[in-house]
């Protein structure tokens, strides 16, 4: 397929046109700025962005109600991140006892690289145990590398305690529910 195309005319080779329609932009926004008292521009340290409900912010562990870490190895977040920004290191056989009744084992490390996460969310998603949910923190800094590669701890403390969903005490619930339930045969 041929596209003709029209030869520019002297004043279009010239580009005054489009360098007239910038200077114009420029000038309606240094008057807004400088006599109407219009702010374009937000003092960044000063004054805080107001973060949306929908925001994905970096990704933290977090304890149930009782302290507990939720986590438990299953190692889900890990293969399912994109940049593969999640290094988990199960406990193996004669590692660490899980700190609560209803887990098999929960990660000897634990190890996010905030340099190479890209806040997806597919972490939170992927989670059996609701264990990582994405905070609203958005200024993330460090002075070298390493103050970027969030260990367990580091995440545990970041993350605190949820207040959310207590899953395997509901579990523990309907199953007490389900023996007591009549069944006909």
């Amino acid at each position: 397929m041929i596209v003709n195309r029209k030869p520019l005319t002297f004043w279009e080779r010239l580009y005054v046109p489009a360098i007239m329609g910038g200077f114009k932009v420029t000038m309606r926004h240094a008057w807004r700025t400088l006599f109407e008292g219009k702010k374009v521009t937000m003092e960044y340290p000063e004054q805080k962005w107001t973060v949306p409900d929908n925001y994905r912010g970096a990704p933290y562990l977090v304890r149930d109600q009782e302290g507990n870490t939720k986590c438990v190895s299953c190692q889900l977040c890990e293969f399912v991140c994109p940049p593969k920004a999640i290094t988990i290191t199960p406990p193996g056989p004669t590692g660490q006892i899980a700190d609560r009744a209803n887990a098999e084992k929960m990660p000897q490390e634990f190890e996010i690289n905030m340099l190479r996460c890209i806040y997806c969310g597919l972490c939170q998603e992927v989670c059996p145990e609701e264990a990582i949910f994405l905070l609203k923190d958005y200024s993330i800094t460090g002075h070298t590398r390493d103050e970027l590669l969030y260990n367990k701890e580091k995440l545990l403390a970041l993350g605190g305690v949820h207040p959310g969903i207590q899953k395997w005490k509901h579990k523990a619930e309907e199953a007490k529910e389900q023996e007591n339930f009549p069944v006909k045969v």
